[in-house]
């Protein structure tokens, strides 16, 4: 059975996240079979994937600046979307290749991972056909946009929690303007408890991927990877 570090980072900035996974990824690229899942929420951060159009941003950049909503274009999958407290942000770096080569079985099996955690929850979620990330009748919940270079995955999936839903006024979600978005919170009609929702997840993601999660927050604190902490990875 595969094992995957997990990061909890709590409250991280977007650009401070993107440079972890980076460093994990040349990690896991030196270090093959080995696995990483970053768990976090964002400062207010829309993102704008390499396939996205800056016509689905409504809102101009000079206004984002005034009220301190990051803007960032990146180098993952999908189109437009927006990261903010109360999200759960999920970034697993994961070695595919001691799974399953395969992208569009990945998508499908964290669509999976979210469908179960929801079900904990008694939210009845779904997937809808050409169209990544999970859903609950015509409202995302979660979102995912990824990228896969030599089989080492990067960027993953935000499911809403208590999210602030008025920040996806100043987008058009993923490029679809035909449909809403909604929140764990906003279903059950309170906030909910997100270290609740982490457990969860990460019950159903042990489940789904068939691995053990164990959890190493002292990893890559610093800005380079030592070869002592790869070879303590490799004994353990």
């Amino acid at each position: 059975m595969n094992r995957v570090y997990l990061l909890n980072k709590g409250l991280l900035p977007y650009r401070d996240a993107w440079a972890l996974q980076k460093k994990i990824f040349e990690f896991v690229t030196e270090n093959r079979d080995t696995h990483f899942l970053i768990l976090t929420e964002h400062d207010p951060v829309i993102t704008i994937g390499k396939t996205g159009s800056r016509q689905n941003l409504l809102a101009n950049p000079e206004y984002l600046k005034e009220q301190k909503i990051d803007l960032v274009e990146i180098d993952r999958g999908g189109d437009i979307t927006f990261h903010g407290p109360g999200q759960v942000v999920g970034y697993p770096i994961l070695d595919l290749i001691s799974f399953r080569k395969d992208v569009h079985w990945y998508l499908r099996m964290l669509e999976e991972v979210m469908i179960g955690t929801l079900k904990k929850f008694d939210i009845t979620a779904n997937r809808i056909a050409g169209l990544t990330g999970v859903w609950v009748g015509n409202t995302k919940i979660c979102a995912m946009g990824i990228k896969v270079t030599r089989w080492i995955t990067m960027h993953g999936f935000a499911l809403n929690v208590n999210t602030d839903l008025n920040y996806f006024q100043h987008i058009i979600p993923c490029g679809i303007n035909d449909r809403g978005v909604t929140s764990i919170s906003k279903l059950v009609g309170n906030n909910v408890d997100i270290n609740h929702v982490i457990k969860e997840l990460v019950g159903q993601f042990e489940q789904v991927f068939e691995v053990t999660c164990r959890s190493a927050p002292q990893l890559f604190e610093k800005t380079k990877t030592s070869p002592r902490k790869s070879q303590e990875l490799k004994n353990e």
